[in-house]
């Protein structure tokens, strides 16, 4: 082991350090690379510096450090080709509105050229359309161009992060700007988030009259009504409203609550039930195409809209009532000018047991899969957080049946990606690390990053990695099967997955057929680390039905010649 040196030297490492302070900001995620060095060295040393092996890997766990830890991820990365490897995951972190900052190298300053892009120099590394591609990925995006003015340029970048609507930021940082750039050579530099604005008053007075003679109310939230899950919760009791979620919106409000549908809009019961509503509370979604069946769902014709951004307001549905503001606080609004309801007092009951049924029928049949879904929700504490990839388990009832009990333990790709999951498992593990993080992954979404399970090992994050091995793309071998397709590109070489824990020293059990899975769990919940359980598909007792991706396949009957 070498002797680390006593003292050194002042670089821009030390700006994002004390950036990253005063935002509370503990953990960075990156490659490590000569274009970021003195970050990565300062980091690590004064803070926590997460290696990963990828640079779309770094993002996605920074994103899920983001998204668990209610905070800021910090991803670094190197340029050029570095800073392309990360696009990828920059667009879920934008889709999802998530709170990254992502700092990437740059070649040196003097070789810039101005007025970019432009003709290339032939500098090694170099790539002239870097600021347009940062600029299409991030909500914000910048170039540091002194090196007094870094931490000006940082906090300008966190500052849109947190501004609602929130979204990720990238800030290119030229290598030799790294090394001159120092703490105390800093301009002044005061940036302020703007806050939200207040709803208006008239807006609000409309939907509580909407709510308030509402005899059938239901609400749906997406994403963008988090840190509004008491309000939500109080204005639901008081209505006797059901409570209607995208993905993203799962467990703002708990989702043990009785008046807690989920995430089951287009199931036949729910469809009934919506049909029979008379007011719909719409907050901060944007009705998704698979979440509306391709906007096929029939909402009720009187909708209230809230949503921090004006032209989400009836751009998906006609909103009868659109309330622009923070969900939070518009939610308060509205419930403190409520005054005496009119909701029938069946109504909740007719909720609750959509609720219940919608659950019974998702678990007879789902099969096999039903013990594991009841499985993980008994090891896991409700505090842990449950990432999931892209694949069927997740898609069928993962997203659906699973119990989430707080917003901020529900992770997955909202993009649609596939291969993010064990990335942002890692991150959202180094969040919370006083409990296990479950990572529900394919064989085949594994397989995007199976170089990250080293990086999870050599972390000693406590993640349960639970691979679904079926020997390829299931969902794609359904959709091929559905609609006559040729069977193609769908059945992979699946490694040894039991070979390749041992070669990490990761604890490995493969369950197979039932009665299996729960002491899995317990022993991996019990190890306190990295871990990895595989389940063999085939094995699964009973047999589950097929799950088929809810994407519309034009037929040849409606086909223009």
């Amino acid at each position: 082991m070498t002797d680390q040196p006593t003292h050194h030297r002042r670089t821009g490492g030390d700006v994002l350090v004390e950036v990253m302070r005063r935002h509370g900001i503990t953990h960075a995620f990156g490659v490590v690379s000569i274009h970021n060095l003195p970050l990565v060295e300062a980091v690590d040393r004064d803070l926590t510096f997460v290696e990963m092996r990828h640079e779309a890997a770094a993002v996605n766990a920074a994103d899920g450090f983001a998204r668990a830890s209610g905070g800021i991820g910090v991803a670094l990365t190197s340029t050029g080709t570095g800073a392309g490897n990360a696009a990828g995951s920059m667009v879920e972190a934008l889709t999802a509105g998530s709170r990254v900052l992502h700092i990437t190298g740059q070649i040196e300053s003097e070789h810039l050229a101005p007025g970019r892009p432009a003709p290339s120099r032939g500098v090694i590394h170099e790539f002239p359309g870097q600021p347009r591609m940062l600029d299409a990925i991030s909500a914000h995006a910048a170039t540091i161009t002194d090196a007094k003015d870094a931490a000006a340029e940082l906090e300008t970048a966190i500052a849109r992060i947190v501004t609602a609507p929130s979204g990720p930021a990238s800030v290119e940082w030229p290598t030799d700007l790294q090394y001159l750039a120092t703490p105390e050579g800093q301009r002044p530099a005061e940036v302020t988030a703007p806050a939200a604005a207040a709803p208006l008053a008239e807006s609000v007075a409309a939907a509580a009259e909407l709510l308030r003679t509402a005899r059938s109310p239901l609400i749906w939230l997406g994403g963008g009504a988090a840190g509004a899950g008491d309000a939500v919760a109080e204005l639901a009791r008081r209505l006797g409203a059901g409570i209607l979620t995208s993905n993203s919106g799962r467990g703002i409000v708990d989702e043990a609550d009785p008046l807690v549908v989920g995430n089951f809009a287009t199931t036949a019961a729910v469809r009934a039930l919506i049909d029979d509503a008379d007011v719909l509370l719409a907050i901060g979604t944007h009705f998704r195409s698979n979440e509306t069946a391709s906007y096929s769902l029939r909402l009720p014709q009187q909708l209230i809209q809230i949503d921090v951004e004006p032209t989400t307001v009836g751009r998906v549905y006609p909103a009868s009532v659109g309330v622009v503001g923070d969900a939070d606080a518009s939610v308060r609004a509205i419930t403190e000018h409520l005054g005496a309801v009119s909701a029938d007092e069946d109504w909740p009951a007719r909720v609750s047991e959509v609720r219940d049924r919608v659950r019974a029928d998702l678990t007879g049949y789902i099969g096999g899969y039903a013990e594991i879904c009841s499985a993980i929700r008994a090891a896991l504490p409700a505090e842990s957080v449950i990432a999931r990839d892209v694949t069927i388990p997740s898609s069928q009832w993962g997203n659906r049946l699973l119990p989430i009990h707080d917003r901020a333990t529900n992770i997955f790709p909202l993009g649609g990606g596939i291969g993010q999951g064990l990335a942002m498992g890692i991150g959202a593990a180094h969040a919370r690390p006083d409990v296990p993080t479950l990572v529900i992954v394919g064989d085949g979404g594994l397989a995007v990053h199976l170089g990250e399970l080293a990086s999870l090992a050599g972390s000693g994050a406590p993640v349960i990695v639970l691979v679904f091995n079926d020997g390829g793309y299931g969902v794609l071998r359904n959709m091929q099967e559905k609609n006559g397709f040729r069977r193609s590109g769908v059945d992979l070489y699946t490694p040894r997955f039991d070979l390749l824990a041992a070669s990490m020293d990761l604890p490995y059990r493969l369950v197979q057929g039932a009665g299996s899975i729960a002491t899995a769990l317990e022993h991996a919940v019990a190890h306190r680390g990295p871990s990895v359980i595989e389940v063999d598909v085939e094995a699964l007792d009973p047999v589950p039905g097929p799950f088929v991706p809810p994407v519309h396949v034009p037929s040849a009957a409606g086909a223009r010649s």
